[in-house]
């Protein structure tokens, strides 16, 4: 064997084989190392008292390539025990492993397992190495049997620490940057499901699990040899060169979409597992007991619910079989909060025949009812989902299960996020007048992602499609595409146009054209964003989307859009006293001073330094006395305080003075804060931005000229960006300021005419730069 078994093991490849050598080649190793140690210490025939136990990943013949070492070692009172310890670790720390080692007793081995869970549940993953067979053998019967005895004990705790690693790690299906080992549906979870079917509880480890599990490894192996030294979270910039290594045709999207859909099964066994265990521990609390019959009950036709969980009632299991009673069982186990039995899902895969086109009556109406139960829906359509129910339902479905969702802002998978959505839009099923079509909006809003083009045009005809495909009248099935179409045409109106602008109501009415459309779009925005996570939403967000759909109901209701408001009255006030000017509110913060170049971004980077985040501004003169010549300019800033206190007023009104005076520049502070922000996303691990955008926007949101920057958020952005416009010479009418998580979209409105391509190609210029991070 090399002399070196750090570098012999850690270039070995990917995949069961190459775990397996590593092992083997380990074994040996430490095989010799633990001949020589009983022989340095003089006790050569003590082999039959003494056993070297490998534990983990080495114990289970699974060893990633920079894994750690776990061994035991166990002794029948060998008086030199620790001599012979020191000669097996201290080669293995001089190697550069990474060792955790203890040395017991037979007894004192038990002892430790009887308490310690984790201890316990490791000892059972127990492999001889060397030293005395019997010794081994004999400490992994007793554990075992231990471990069945003591099952009331371990099971509550295995489950605590199964819980309480779910909420520090999170899920690993929807993580960018989640640890194969230890997030929710990952390595570790497995030894959950081996801790349930050693107490005989259950036996979860079936063979979609074990296929999953392994092509987990693989990844993990991966991902070590890339990093070149053990580690378990998966980051964006590792996927292209893991996918390449595990030799993944479709390169870091296909990696990301398997390690999620494998994440998934492990998750749902564990769930499965843990439940058995609970309703064991049950009946072991209830004590012995004359056996019953289990009750059954009729919830739906066909369909009883048994020990907690949904079933077929025995006239239901017939040779021909109903295509619709797969989604009868759904919608009655959704709608009454019941898991559906995997034994009943198992027989309805084999057994029940994909649904005709179109969708007869009755498919209908339990999808209706599957789509509207609410909260209740994830977990019904995740476990109908495993057992491959739904595509027989929607063959359309396969393409998007587990796709990634590129944006951070995403908190699931493409297709988990839709099932999200349609259950938040249950809230909302009394504020429109077709529930049935908002929960299928929901449901097909995004399915045009994943294809070429804008998700929201491409989705169109697809979602038609399947709307009367479903069985839909065409009337209903247009409805499904204007809402596919519009999805996100309310939230992203609200937050980057000017609601004051008539044009930016009569575009929205021309899109929506009813008040029935507008209040099945309104409830779809508020589902789509909190399906999508909570940087997709706010108060302040809110709000915008609320003022838009009243005005835009107005003008459907009246026939007339109002003109745009006259100035504030308290402004020309503001602008006729002592200049500068500040006044505040808890939302806002308003500026007049004598206009000059820079006046915009000087109070934009003040709010900053102050942890105000600027959502939108609106720039106007006031005449004074009604002289023209001496208009002030006024600066009105909605604003969000980052902290919950909010700024020291007092502090950030002398502070906008002087900026805007020109005494305080803000420059040199916003450039510090921006490199230590930058420098801290860097030690994260984070993937660096797009580089930045600008797009002269055309729409009929407005008559202005719209000039958008999309770019990845930064510290003094704003601040930034209008300074380069105001140095350029152009006149920042307005800005709507958009983020989500760590992309923003700043749209400015810019008086006077943009046409010239060489005006439009400077502006640009000045913007990216500004954009571009120091």
């Amino acid at each position: 064997m090399e002399s070196d078994p750090k570098s012999m093991i850690g270039r070995t490849g990917v995949g069961a084989a190459a775990r397996e050598q590593r092992a083997a080649a380990l074994d040996v190793w430490l095989s010799d190392l633990f001949e020589a140690a009983l022989s340095q210490a003089g006790v050569g025939d003590a082999a039959d008292q003494v056993a070297l136990v490998a534990l983990g990943g080495l114990g289970r013949v699974e060893m990633a390539p920079y894994a750690d070492l776990d061994l035991v070692l166990v002794h029948r009172g060998v008086r030199e025990i620790g001599a012979i310890a020191e000669k097996i670790w201290y080669p293995i720390w001089d190697a550069g492993l990474t060792l955790d080692h203890s040395v017991r007793t037979l007894d004192e081995a038990l002892s430790v397992a009887a308490e310690d869970t984790k201890a316990g549940l490791g000892l059972l993953d127990g492999r001889h190495l060397t030293g005395s067979a019997d010794l081994t053998a004999q400490l992994r019967d007793l554990t075992l049997a231990q471990w069945r005895q003591k099952a009331r004990h371990h099971l509550p705790m295995l489950r605590e620490l199964t819980t309480h690693r779910w909420r520090v790690q999170g899920e690993l299906a929807f993580l960018l940057d989640g640890d194969i080992k230890e997030a929710r549906g990952g390595l570790r979870d497995v030894r959950v499901l081996r801790g349930v079917g050693y107490a005989q509880v259950a036996d979860a480890w079936r063979p979609p699990v074990r296929a999953a599990y392994t092509r987990l490894l693989d990844a993990r192996d991966a991902l070590h040899l890339v990093a070149g030294r053990r580690r378990d979270r998966l980051f964006a910039q590792d996927l292209a060169e893991v996918s390449a290594m595990l030799e993944l045709p479709g390169g870091g999207d296909a990696l990301r979409r398997r390690v999620t859909d494998d994440a998934r099964a492990i998750a749902y066994a564990v769930d499965d597992a843990l439940r058995a265990a609970e309703r064991w521990l049950a009946v072991q609390r209830r004590g012995p007991r004359r056996t019953t019959p289990a009750v059954r009950v009729p919830v739906a036709p066909d369909v009883v619910a048994q020990d907690g969980e949904v079933v077929l009632a025995r006239a239901a299991v017939t040779p021909m079989v109903d295509p619709t009673l797969s989604l009868r069982v759904a919608a009655a186990a959704a709608r009454n909060g019941l898991r559906i039995s995997p034994g009943t899902l198992e027989w309805l895969a084999r057994r029940c025949p994909p649904l005709p086109r179109p969708w007869p009556a009755p498919a209908r109406v339990a999808f209706a009812q599957l789509l509207g139960s609410g909260p209740a829906l994830v977990e019904t359509w995740e476990a109908c989902d495993r057992f491959g129910l739904v595509s027989t339902w929607l063959p359309e479905w396969a393409r998007i299960r587990s796709a990634p969702q590129h944006n951070p802002v995403h908190r699931y998978t493409l297709d988990r996020h839709l099932i999200e959505t349609v259950g938040h839009a249950a809230r909302f099923a009394r504020d429109v007048s077709r529930p049935d079509l908002l929960s299928i909006g929901a449901l097909l809003h995004d399915i045009g992602k994943g294809l070429p083009g804008d998700h929201s045009i491409v989705g169109v005809d697809v979602a038609t499609r399947l709307a009367l495909s479903i069985g839909l009248p065409q009337s209903d099935a247009d409805v499904i595409g204007t809402l596919v179409r519009w999805h996100l045409l309310l939230p992203e109106v609200a937050t980057r146009r000017d609601l004051a602008d008539p044009e930016t109501v009569r575009h929205v009415v021309d899109c929506v054209r009813d008040v029935e459309t507008l209040d099945l779009l309104h409830a779809l925005s508020r589902a789509d964003a909190a399906a999508t996570g909570p940087a997709a939403w706010s108060a302040w967000k809110e709000r915008l989307v609320a003022d838009l759909v009243h005005r835009v109901r107005t003008a459907l209701e009246s026939g007339v859009v109002s003109p745009p408001p006259a100035t504030d009255a308290r402004f020309a006030a503001l602008a006729a006293g002592a200049l500068p000017a500040v006044e505040l509110a808890p939302d806002r913060v308003v500026v007049a001073a004598h206009d000059r170049p820079g006046l915009l971004a000087a109070v934009a980077g003040c709010l900053t330094l102050h942890r105000l985040d600027v959502v939108s501004v609106d720039a106007t003169t006031v005449p004074v006395g009604g002289d023209i010549d001496r208009a002030v300019a006024v600066v009105v800033c909605r604003v969000q305080p980052r902290d919950a206190t909010g700024p020291d007023r007092e502090r950030l009104v002398g502070d906008v003075r002087r900026a805007v005076s020109g005494e305080l520049r803000v420059d040199d502070a916003l450039a510090a804060r921006a490199r230590a922000s930058r420098q801290r996303s860097a030690s994260r691990g984070g993937t660096p931005p797009p580089p930045p955008r600008v797009v002269w926007a055309v729409d009929g949101a407005t008559d202005a000229t719209i000039l958008e920057l999309r770019a990845g958020d930064d510290v003094g952005l704003l601040f930034r960006i209008a300074r380069a416009l105001e140095e350029t010479g152009a006149d920042i009418r307005a800005a709507r300021i958009s983020t989500l998580g760590a992309d923003v979209v700043d749209a400015f409105y810019l008086n006077g005419d943009w046409s010239d391509p060489d005006a439009r190609a400077r502006i640009e210029r000045a913007m990216l730069a500004a954009a571009a991070p120091g």
